[in-house]
């Protein structure tokens, strides 16, 4: 039995309302300081779930320094995003916000459970399906989180053994 358009174009509608209505809730639940990120308990365990994905072969093998240096760059993620202009923290808020929210995590990114149990290969399937996206929504979404996690993993120098950089120049005297 088929699917009419009438029925598919109703349930988008559907999702879009209730998608609409789950981050109003969010932001009503959920709210920060005027124009200052907060990195608040799911969207840190969706970065927590997120960043090792994307730094995949580039964290240390050391369980124990592989935990220090994911914590580093998190809080680097961090006070970067801090660094943004107010409007761009609230449109990264807002990713965080719908990444944090089960039925919008459920449908975008395919995750089921909260992001504490969510598997390696779960976070970097749907980091590839946002990458690869023909929504450019997702596509920016993704290159965001991307470029936010390499840069701050990048910025610190456990991130700089692995590639070879030995650090800024040092003033000659």
């Amino acid at each position: 039995m088929g699917t009419s358009r009438r029925t598919f174009l109703q349930a988008g509608g559907l999702a879009a309302i209730l998608l609409a209505g789950g981050g109003a809730w969010y932001r009503s639940a959920h709210s920060a300081p005027p124009h200052r990120f907060a990195l608040d308990g799911e969207a840190r365990a969706a970065l927590h779930a997120i960043a090792p994905a994307i730094l995949a072969g580039a964290l240390p093998p050391d369980q124990a320094r592989s935990r220090q240096a994911l914590a580093a760059a998190i809080e680097g993620v961090h006070a970067a995003i801090l660094g943004l202009p107010p409007a761009t923290q609230k449109e990264v808020q807002d990713l965080f916000g719908l990444l944090s929210l089960a039925p919008a995590r459920r449908v975008l990114t395919g995750i089921p459970g909260g992001w504490e149990n969510a598997r390696p290969e779960q976070v970097s399937a749907f980091l590839q399906d946002w990458r690869l996206h023909r929504l450019g929504l997702l596509r920016t979404a993704y290159h965001a989180l991307h470029d936010l996690v390499l840069g701050a993993w990048y910025a610190q120098p456990a991130g700089w053994e692995a590639i070879g950089y030995p650090g800024p120049m040092k003033e000659l005297a």
